[in-house]
């Protein structure tokens, strides 16, 4: 039914879709076509990559793709809530849910797919769900305020993510996966094995190699279990079905367009339907020219680029994509990319593997040396350089590539040895050539209009690092001053402003920013980058300058960040976290018991720490002066978990208890612990003593680590866990007590003195110019004769040291500023609530969700013009 204005419908508003809307205002289709989008789900396009996230707090508007501004703009007429039920070819005609009909020119499916549930008695029980959808989230969050366990069938990328989701929101967690591994299409057995490891050590119970034969239900109709293939039985009262999507290809189906075997929308390499000129299909619900179902974003975007361009009569093809992932699933990093498994035959493949840190990196290199895929399990720092050099012989041999730092690896290949036609950004297709033109031709400096000019670093962000790293290097080869200015407000950097507090012992972040900030930052307030930074500069400072150890003295309150605030952790729901300091992780039974007695009488949630520490939750602000007044009466004081300074140090039992220990590890990890509390520094410090070479308190996984020796103690430095984990270097051995302290004394002062803002030790270690070797030489060999200056730095913190809790708790003034409501001290915070779970309490989430989920309606006035 063509009109004198040709009209286009979207049927689909997902991901993809939101891309073809721009890229068809990128090529003024909007304003020569009518647009019409009809749209199944309740709200606009969201980010669902991102889905998860909403159990981390971030809202559906803060995952929207979309704004009224961009749809009112270019003139499209979106209806939410109401999808398309069948289309009429002959007639050339899309009819609505609501009944509205509208004719159509040109018509585009990007219907997406939908979950496959595997078809086993009961699969729609009550507390069965899907994970696809915001709304299916939501239905998740609020059935599970009644469960205790929960089970994910399918333990892909998707299963992974909803295991996650479940675990945080308190249920004891199982994954069930018919394949022999986990992720089974991205990674091989080893990265599998690698990853079920880590999973497990998270608490997570895993089902390799089994399936679901029958969802149990009890006489309510609500799921109890499941029956498993090898006839076991699983307890759970939440099932998540994960196990794969399939094309949602019903609307092409009824009206007669080809579909594949096994489901997709036929389409050639315009992404135009083979049965009809006149309809387009794209993202997940289409079948390809190559006869491939594509179920990654990134493919989606180039095909919606690819349709807009053939609408508009340009050229352009979709012949294939790449399959590379980067996720980080669980807090895991995962990454595969090109042939993974080596499946193209005659190659060979290049292998690290630490089954105890949780690293598997594989390289599938071709007999001529080329790179031609890999799998990265635990640490995919390398993902973007190694992602471009697939197809190429890499500069460097393979072992370079995957061994990790101080484990004699050559030095790392950066993203400036790539060649011009390397893909850095493939979500959409963007090579190091058009960044490098971004910057010399189109003079951006900075990563943000570099992002803006070629969509770089838009779509997934996994290139974004990457993308930095190009910037500054382009930049800096075409003589451009690239500015390492901590921030807006000082063209310094963090170790140039140290050196500033210290020379001239300024203790006012204000006298600092109106004499050293830039011109136009003088007699301003500051920013949220560089007031904290300066606050931990003076504060780590403050015996040495004069300031106040008090980190929440005059100036300084205003300089902190949100925890040190009120000196204790803030968490989801607006209460407090605290955790007492337990040195070495020691702790007598009469201190235990006054634990045990504040968590009851003010109703807390208790949890053993992974730094030997107990940890209460559920804490109101009027509530926190009280608490440490009691524990202050014990004999505890502040365990710093609110601040960038030390945490912990672990320790084993040691020679005292263990037959195998060497050396007192809890003796000296209480000694190291008490000297180092409070010390500020850039980021956090952790740390541990292992009292043989067994190493049970995993000392080489810390920031600074202890080894017993039969010599004495061995020092290692720049380890770090979390998200990507690293092993500690050995920076001297066979120490006596007094060595050991005095090398930790003068590496702990050093990283303080030239790490930048929120820059672990593992970090600094590999940026700072010669790394290593270069910290060995100043730390141990004194090469720079700054040594005594910093011990006599660590010396005054020592000596200077106070209690933060027992410093507040005695000064009426300083107890002011811990209500909830300065006009109503008295009144507590009514969004702090609880709900009881396992004996103890939970955040009361569903409280803070209202007013936060957006109206049905909303962007329904665009849909009516």
């Amino acid at each position: 039914m063509p009109t004198d204005t040709p009209t286009l419908v979207l049927i689909g508003h997902g991901m993809v879709g939101q891309r073809f809307l721009q890229a068809l205002a990128e090529r003024g289709l909007t304003a020569t076509h009518r647009v019409v989008v009809l749209c199944e789900e309740p709200r606009p396009a969201y980010d669902r990559v991102q889905l998860t996230s909403y159990f981390s707090g971030r809202t559906p508007e803060d995952l929207s793709l979309t704004d009224a501004a961009f749809i009112e703009t270019h003139g499209i007429e979106l209806r939410v809530g109401d999808p398309a039920v069948s289309v009429d070819r002959a007639a050339r005609t899309v009819t609505a849910r609501s009944g509205l009909v509208v004719g159509y020119d040109v018509l585009v499916l990007a219907t997406g797919s939908y979950p496959f549930v595997p078809p086993v008695p009961n699969k729609d029980a009550g507390g069965c769900f899907v994970y696809r959808t915001i709304e299916d989230l939501l239905a998740i969050e609020e059935y599970a305020r009644t469960a205790t366990t929960g089970a994910v069938v399918g333990g892909g990328l998707l299963g992974l993510e909803a295991a996650g989701a479940l675990k945080g929101l308190g249920l004891t967690t199982h994954i069930v996966e018919f394949a022999p591994r986990l992720m089974p299409v991205q990674v091989d057995e080893g990265g599998g094995a690698a990853l079920l490891r880590t999973v497990e050590e998270m608490g997570l119970a895993v089902h390799t190699g089994v399936g679901t034969q029958e969802i149990v239900v009890g006489a309510d109709g609500a799921v109890t279990g499941m029956k498993l293939s090898d006839g076991s039985e699983l307890a759970t009262d939440l099932v998540v079905f994960s196990a794969g999507v399939r094309p949602r290809d019903r609307l092409a189906r009824d009206c007669g367009l080809d579909v594949g075997e096994r489901g997709g929308i036929a389409v050639d390499e315009q992404c135009r339907t083979v049965t009809d000129p006149h309809v387009f299909a794209i993202g997940e619900c289409a079948l390809a020219a190559d006869g491939r179902v594509y179920g990654l974003v990134a493919p989606g975007y180039e095909q919606a680029e690819t349709a807009a361009a053939a609408i508009a009569d340009a050229e352009a093809s979709f012949t294939g994509a790449d399959l590379s992932t980067k996720l980080k699933l669980l807090g895991v990093d995962v990454a595969s990319f090109g042939d993974a498994h080596g499946t193209g035959g005659d190659c060979l493949d290049v292998v690290y593997s630490d089954s105890r840190a949780g690293l598997y990196k594989k390289l599938v290199i071709g007999r001529d040396g080329t790179l031609l895929g890999g799998i990265l399990v635990g640490d995919a720092e390398a993902y973007g350089t190694l992602r471009a050099f697939t197809g190429s012989v890499p500069p460097v041999a393979p072992e370079a590539l995957v061994l990790p730092a101080g484990a004699g690896a050559p030095a790392r290949l950066g993203p400036s040895a790539l060649p011009d036609d390397a893909v850095v950004c493939s979500c959409h297709n963007v090579t190091k050539g058009t960044v490098r033109g971004a910057v010399t031709e189109h003079r951006c400096t900075t990563v943000p209009e570099v992002k803006k000019c070629t969509k770089a670093g838009t779509g997934c962000g996994s290139c974004v690092k990457v993308l930095g790293q190009l910037v500054d290097a382009e930049l800096e080869a075409n003589g451009v001053e690239v500015d390492k200015g901590l921030c807006g407000c000082f063209g310094h950097t963090r170790e140039e402003l140290y050196e500033i507090v210290l020379a001239l012992r300024l203790t006012s972040y204000r006298e600092l920013l109106d004499r050293y900030g830039r011109e136009k930052a003088r007699g301003g307030d500051g920013c949220e980058v560089c007031k904290p930074a300066v606050g931990s500069i003076i504060a780590s400072l403050a015996p040495a300058i004069g300031a106040s150890t008090y980190v929440l003295d005059g100036e300084q309150a205003a300089l902190q960040d949100t925890n040190d605030h009120f000196l204790a952790n803030l968490q989801r729901n607006g209460s407090y976290s605290v955790v007492p300091r337990i040195p070495g992780g020691e702790i007598a039974p009469e201190k235990l018991i006054v634990i045990g007695e504040i968590a009851r009488d003010f109703g807390l949630y208790t949890k053993i720490t992974g730094g030997q520490r107990i940890d209460m939750f559920g804490a109101r602000v009027e509530q926190l002066p009280l608490i440490w007044a009691r524990l202050v009466d014990a004999g505890f004081e502040s365990g710093h978990a609110y601040g960038k300074s030390l945490r912990t140090v672990k320790s084993c039992v040691g020679q005292t208890w263990c037959r195998y220990g060497v050396q007192d590890s809890v003796r000296i990890a209480i000694d190291l612990e008490l000297r180092y509390r409070g010390l500020r520094s850039p980021h956090k410090l952790k740390s541990a003593v292992s009292g043989c070479q067994r190493e049970c308190a995993e000392a080489q996984s810390k920031d600074f680590g202890v080894i017993a020796t039969a010599n004495g103690w061995n020092l290692y430095v720049g380890g770090n866990g979390g998200a990507t984990p690293r092993h500690a270097d050995l920076l001297a051995q066979d120490l006596s007590d007094a060595e050991l302290v005095r090398l930790i004394d003068r590496f702990l002062m050093f990283y303080i003195r030239t790490a930048d803002r929120l820059e672990r030790t593992s970090v600094w270690l590999e940026r700072i110019p010669g790394g290593l070797d270069h910290v060995r030489d100043v730390v141990v060999h004194d090469s720079l004769g700054i040594c005594d200056e910093l011990e006599a730095l660590m010396a005054a913190h020592v000596a200077h040291y106070r209690d933060e809790w027992a410093e507040t708790i005695g000064d009426p003034e300083r107890l002011a500023r811990f209500v909830s409501f300065v006009n109503a001290p008295d009144a507590p915070d009514p969004v702090v609530a609880f709900v009881p779970e396992r004996d103890q309490i939970k955040p009361d989430l569903p409280l803070l969700s209202i007013g936060r989920r957006p109206a049905d309606d909303l962007l329904e006035g665009s849909a009516t013009r």
